[in-house]
């Protein structure tokens, strides 16, 4: 299923080009410049041209060091001195962490108490302190709250903030830089930081590109809040994909309904499938999310439902697909 918005209005952002290169050249130092990789096997299975951007190799294993360590290198020195609080299910968590151990200030990191292992050690291994909540949206939040009250720490949202959607910008700039003639790009879509960021650093490089988010059926809030022009939210949920389990923002909704071309949703039984595939063809390890943003080309008529088909001349489009990251516990 794929809900599309029709005709995007395009008007002013308060993150514009200038803000995203300014982020680029603030954490270009420390961050990895990731590879893009390609693959014969999925460029046939999906008749289009893929271009990989594998966030899953970047520094704490995902695109979230992007917008983490922009949003705590911006902060000035009596910000970080109080530390900063969040609240996420994991991939955040440790980014905000590591970024924090990188300035040296304290990090108080809310996650839910069924966030996967592997990514609780990594929050540990970075130094954050780690708070447990119930696995509800509301229950994250009311808790990031608390602790910031009693910490009087600055909140780095993992999503509903410029200076982490300007961060998460950086992987779509890196990756035109890289194949500036791209058609379209593909992204798993959660709380919107990613996809925001997507949105607003591919068209920065790219104007007529076509941005499509990929969620799950089981957390589909971003495909019925764009279907219905309002903000829709998802409790919680038990998708495989972990790391797609909150709801957007006002803020990132907004980007969106003027920037993103659609919303593809796919069954946890593609998602699976997906993880084993890139794993036997391309002999990396990707966590669900990543699988979420490949699963709909691999469909029957994938890109003709997105309304891609070809090129002017006749070839086949070109696509990237921002795999978001590898933080997945492997069975022993």
């Amino acid at each position: 299923m794929v809900t599309v918005n029709a005709n995007p209005e395009e008007r002013a952002t308060p993150i514009d080009w200038e803000t995203i290169s300014e982020a680029h050249e603030r954490i270009r130092d420390r961050i990895h410049r990731t590879t893009v990789l390609t693959s014969t096997t999925f460029n046939a299975m999906s008749g289009a041209e893929l271009f990989f951007k594998c966030e899953n190799f970047q520094k704490t294993g995902s695109f979230k060091i992007r917008g983490a360590s922009n949003a705590i290198l911006s902060l000035s020195q009596e910000e970080a001195a109080r530390g900063v609080v969040t609240q996420s299910s994991g991939n955040h968590a440790a980014a905000v962490a590591c970024a924090a151990a990188w300035r040296k200030i304290p990090a108080w990191i809310v996650m839910p108490k069924n966030a996967p292992e592997v990514k609780r050690r990594a929050v540990e291994w970075y130094g954050g302190k780690i708070t447990c909540c119930e696995p509800t949206v509301s229950s994250r939040a009311e808790t990031a709250a608390r602790l910031q009250a009693e910490t009087g720490a600055v909140m780095v949202h993992p999503y509903d903030d410029d200076r982490i959607i300007a961060g998460q910008a950086t992987t779509a700039k890196e990756l035109l830089e890289e194949v500036p003639d791209l058609d379209a790009i593909l992204t798993p879509v959660s709380g919107g930081g990613l996809l925001s960021g997507t949105c607003l650093g591919a068209k920065g490089k790219r104007a007529g590109i076509r941005v499509f988010g990929c969620e799950p059926e089981r957390a589909d809030d971003a495909y019925r809040s764009l279907r219905t022009g309002v903000l829709q939210e998802i409790e919680s949920s038990d998708t495989i994909a972990d790391g797609l389990r909150a709801s957007l923002a006002p803020r990132t909704f907004a980007i969106l309904q003027t920037h993103v071309a659609g919303v593809l949703l796919v069954s946890e039984e593609e998602i699976v499938a997906t993880m084993r595939l890139v794993a036997e063809r391309m002999k990396i390890v990707i966590e669900p999310s990543s699988a979420v943003a490949l699963a709909p080309l691999l469909r029957a008529g994938g890109v003709d439902g997105m309304g891609l088909g070809k090129r002017a001349d006749g070839g086949a489009v070109k696509i990237g697909v921002i795999f978001s990251g590898g933080n997945v516990a492997l069975g022993g």
